[in-house]
């Protein structure tokens, strides 16, 4: 579906927070995913790493992420979450990451789930990093969203 105009801009083209008063308040929910990069010797030094856990702390991380979204993203309305999850998970080649957030109100929680899921991902390099500066973040996308005027969307 094409867009006429970008939302957070207005007729003069400067930025501003869109005014989402009028819009019903709706179940909204958001899945997006990130992917750290390891070597297979970090990997292997998971379980041993003297800061703690590198997955259960990017888990943490993340969902405090989620809850701060409108402090870090200049034009994101403060939402009341009533659900963030983050899931770290060994696979394959690093680390995948996958972020839900939900909420009952007038605008989505997309950023909210792309935060978390960014977040997780930059503190598995933060716990990591001392083993291996070349650890990559990729593919942070959204997978998912529901709710809303725009109702479903799925990559």
């Amino acid at each position: 579906m094409p867009v006429e105009r970008l939302s957070h801009y207005d007729e003069a083209g400067e930025a501003h927070m869109v005014d989402v008063s009028d819009k019903p308040a709706t179940h909204r929910e958001a899945v997006a995913a990130a992917f750290v990069e390891l070597s297979h010797a970090v990997l292997l030094a998971l379980p041993q790493n003297p800061k703690g856990n590198p997955l259960e702390v990017a888990r943490f991380a993340g969902i405090q992420a989620a809850k701060k979204t409108s402090d870090l993203i200049p034009m994101c309305h403060p939402l009341a979450l009533s659900f963030v999850d983050v899931q770290a998970t060994v696979v394959e080649g690093g680390i995948a990451i996958e972020a839900t957030a939900a909420t009952v109100a007038g605008t989505g929680v997309e950023m909210e789930a792309m935060v978390a899921a960014s977040v997780a991902a930059l503190t598995v390099y933060d716990m990591t990093k001392a083993l291996d500066k070349g650890i990559r973040i990729r593919e942070v996308v959204l997978l998912r969203k529901s709710g809303g005027k725009s109702g479903e969307y799925r990559r």
